[in-house]
């Protein structure tokens, strides 16, 4: 067991653009501040294949609980449900989580 909760990072660079460092701080400091262990932070871009399979699947890899993103701009503009389901969003700014949701099995 980790002292701390994981998160991994995760920004477009053509999103980003001339920022892009300033993304990459931003998502560092949030990290710390709200306790999380920043194990990687994912950059792509607009040429990068399945970029939501990929989020999920360093997340399964780290055993990540958080994915941590400047906007949901990263996203396309929207909280993407394939990630949520396997970790917490959050995003810098504006500064917001969307929890995944722990659903009791069905019933028998």
């Amino acid at each position: 067991m980790r002292p701390q909760p994981a998160a991994i990072g995760f920004l477009r660079h053509d999103v980003s653009g001339a920022q892009q460092q300033w993304d990459e701080a931003q998502i560092q400091h949030l990290a710390r501040r709200l306790g999380y262990d920043l194990c990687k932070t994912l950059i792509f871009g607009p040429e990068t294949d399945r970029p939501l399979l990929r989020v999920r699947t360093a997340v399964s890899r780290l055993d990540a609980d958080a994915v941590i993103t400047p906007s949901l701009e990263h996203f396309d503009g929207q909280v993407p449900d394939d990630v949520v389901e396997v970790a917490d969003v959050i995003t810098v700014s504006p500064e917001n989580t969307y929890a995944r949701w722990v659903l009791p099995p069905p019933p028998e």
